[in-house]
């Protein structure tokens, strides 16, 4: 059995479906799962894992573990316990789902110290690990949902510099990869889509899934922080804007190692937006 923690996520919830169709017994784990968020015959626990105590029953019989490092609350969680429950339940292979900023940005307490932290447990874990280190998400986009929707509008900072997002779907099939085939052990894969994508171009983009004109409006630093400090932490927002209008060589590079798992190129920001273009309508 697999255990998948975030198991609603942009991440978690195709990596169900590919493991339950796969023929995979899998348990989705989330702080607000309900049966309807989870294939059919995938059982699902509602479980908050700052609980460690919590986790016991879940872990029972289970013998790989999908671990997200990362959401709100997520410097309540202790990594350790997580990993010696799971070990002591029988799990003896865990993915971790970290950041490229771990290696990108380690002086930054958001995006590479809480990282770094899940990192150390799972590589002390003694449990056979694999760590995925994915950039950017496509589906970061979904912020523009509304704007979309309302005025056919992007706003968004830094139109012309280019980041190697990558489509959560990809994340999930390595994913799914290293949970059920052996040869991943102790590999750190880092995961980018195939090519720079500017928000300009993301706009361009969705303008051609919906097959209407959306207006790109690039907004200032300031005009992004004050936004951003809505539904972030000061701290994070600073780094996301360095990272968005700065970014380091190793943040725009394109890794291979999306192919090399799955023996295909990673999908484009296009292929993302033309599957996910009902939510923008």
């Amino acid at each position: 059995m697999i255990v998948i923690t975030g198991a609603t996520g942009n991440v978690g919830r195709p990596l169900v479906q590919a493991l339950a169709a796969a023929g995979e017994q899998v348990t989705a784990v989330s702080r607000g799962v309900s049966s309807a968020d989870v294939p059919e015959g995938v059982r699902h626990r509602q479980v908050n894992l700052a609980d460690s105590a919590s986790l016991r029953p879940v872990f029972d019989g289970a013998d790989a573990l999908f671990l997200h490092d990362t959401g709100a609350g997520v410097h309540l969680l202790s990594p350790q316990d997580i990993l010696d429950i799971a070990k002591a339940g029988g799990v003896g292979r865990v993915v971790l789902l970290s950041s490229q900023g771990v290696a990108t940005r380690p002086q930054s307490a958001s995006h590479g110290g809480v990282g770094r932290s899940f990192e150390d447990a799972v590589r002390q874990s003694g449990m056979d690990w694999t760590i995925l280190r994915p950039g950017g998400f496509d589906s970061n986009a979904y912020a523009w949902v509304e704007s979309v929707r309302a005025r056919r509008t992007v706003a968004a900072p830094f139109g012309d510099i280019g980041l190697p997002t990558v489509d959560p779907a990809d994340i999930a099939e390595v994913a799914a990869v290293a949970l059920r085939d052996d040869g991943h052990a102790r590999q750190v894969y880092e995961l980018t889509g195939p090519a720079l994508s500017t928000p300009r171009q993301q706009a361009e983009a969705i303008s051609d899934a919906l097959g209407e004109p959306i207006r790109f409006i690039e907004q200032s630093r300031d005009e992004a922080r004050t936004q951003m400090l809505l539904f972030m932490p000061a701290t994070v927002v600073e780094t996301t804007l360095d990272i968005l209008g700065m970014p380091t060589p190793a943040e725009q590079r394109i890794s291979p190692d999306v192919e090399q798992v799955l023996g295909r190129p990673p999908r484009t920001f296009a292929d993302w937006a033309a599957r996910n273009i009902g939510a923008f309508r």
